[in-house]
């Protein structure tokens, strides 16, 4: 079990690089730079990889093997960023958003591929938590060394030495992953897939509705749907636009790198490794109940902040401490909703699994990403305090739905044939 958590925790912090380099860097890169907060939304755009990654899934569930197309993947990021090694951001502005949009396109092929390993590695509930956790807390931990140590350090160390360090990440990650020994039984199983494909599976390859019919009659697949598309609306808005407030009237840029980007996601990755450790004790329906409705509480505080116009250390220190609950909370939401999704997709035939999830996954990305494109505008039409009356309306909503879930609906399935031993 350590060796398939070592594998995706590792595989999941280089996914997670790109992503804090333009969650994190980027805006407050632009910010300095005197744009606008609907521009700065509108590089979201950049993530639209992540969006249309479900359309080629099918293609690395059936072609070729998991480590093929991992090492291609790694090693393709790991190229972009030497050639980006070379770039002035300064003066190559457009340079700068073709890296990232390059690296979002190949990290989220990687997803596809290593969510299709993890769907097959992790067995049983005690697994499938403790998995979900090296996802997201692997992830988060690589959102926080590009998008807030990185941040850091910029200013000293330069543009040019920090991709030159991503490359040799990236170039380590490629080569351990060619030789991992926890993908040795995929080639076996690869081969088998291979001989069904060609007996009658591969049929489906030519009629493209036949598999989107078989993921959405999967049991669970409606309501899962929903929720993701739907679960974290208020949060991304609050998220996206809080750090941007305490730009224009707080903390400096290098501050908001250090608090934001690495205490505030230090404590996501505590609140995602302690989900994996109460999934192992508790039923889902009843953490997601709990954890939702203290979310809602979090942003009510947040929201009250946006008041204080005047810098001080005591509001400082309510932002800090406001910032670090709300990733807390977050992390702790996003390990039970994707521990959530496998469950909901291991109940899928294997040889759609990887689709499956990649479709699920899909949804949970395209939900974050139109909000935080158009958290920006909204900001900017209606003002900071009008538009988190908004964002907690959002997430009371969420809260509400996934309240009647644990009693009436998909939840409650999780509840009942999930009760700690």
């Amino acid at each position: 079990m350590n060796d398939k958590l070592v594998f995706l925790g590792l595989l999941y912090f280089v996914q997670g690089i790109p992503y804090g380099l333009q969650s994190s860097l980027l805006p407050v890169y632009l910010r300095g730079a005197g744009h606008s907060l609907t521009r700065i939304g509108f590089t979201k755009i950049l993530y639209f990889p992540w969006v249309l990654k479900v359309l080629w899934a099918p293609l690395v569930d059936r072609v070729g093997t998991k480590r093929r197309w991992l090492v291609g993947t790694v090693s393709g990021l790991a190229l972009t960023c030497l050639s980006s090694a070379a770039l002035a951001p300064e003066a190559h502005i457009w340079g700068v958003a073709g890296t990232l949009l390059a690296m979002n396109s190949l990290a989220s092929v990687q997803d596809i591929a290593v969510d299709g390993a993890a769907v097959g590695l992790l067995k049983g509930r005690g697994e499938l938590g403790l998995g979900n956790t090296a996802q997201v807390v692997g992830y988060k931990a690589g959102s926080v060394f590009a998008g807030g140590g990185l941040l850091a350090v910029i200013d000293v160390a330069g543009w040019s030495w920090m991709f030159m360090l991503l490359t040799f990440v990236y170039a380590g990650v490629a080569l351990f992953v060619w030789g991992a020994p926890v993908l040795d039984d995929e080639t076996v199983r690869g081969q088998q897939a291979d001989g069904s494909r060609r007996g009658g599976q591969g049929a489906d390859a030519m009629r493209p509705w036949r598999v989107w019919r078989k993921l959405l009659a999967v049991p669970g697949t409606p309501w899962t749907v929903l929720y993701v598309l739907t679960y974290k609306l208020g949060e991304q808005g609050a998220v996206t636009m809080f750090p941007l407030f305490l730009l224009d009237h707080h903390m400096t840029a290098r501050e908001l790198g250090f608090w934001n980007g690495v205490i505030a996601m230090g404590f996501s990755i505590c609140g995602s490794s302690l989900g994996g450790l109460l999934l192992a004790q508790f039923s889902i329906g009843a953490l997601m109940r709990r954890v939702f409705v203290l979310r809602t509480v979090s942003m009510v505080f947040q929201s009250s902040l946006l008041t204080v116009l005047e810098p001080s250390p005591l509001m400082k220190g309510m932002a800090v401490l406001s910032m670090s609950v709300q990733h807390f909370l977050g992390g702790l939401i996003t390990t039970l909703t994707f521990t959530t999704m496998m469950h909901c997709t291991q109940r899928a035939e294997e040889s759609i699994q990887a689709t499956h999830y990649s479709f699920l996954a899909t949804l949970e990305v395209l939900g974050k990403l139109t909000f935080s494109a158009l958290a920006g505008g909204v900001v900017d039409w209606f003002g900071f305090q009008v538009a988190f009356l908004f964002f907690l309306t959002l997430s009371a909503g969420t809260a509400l739905h996934v309240w009647t879930a644990t009693f009436t609906g998909a939840l409650r399935e999780h509840q009942l044939k999930e009760q700690p031993k």
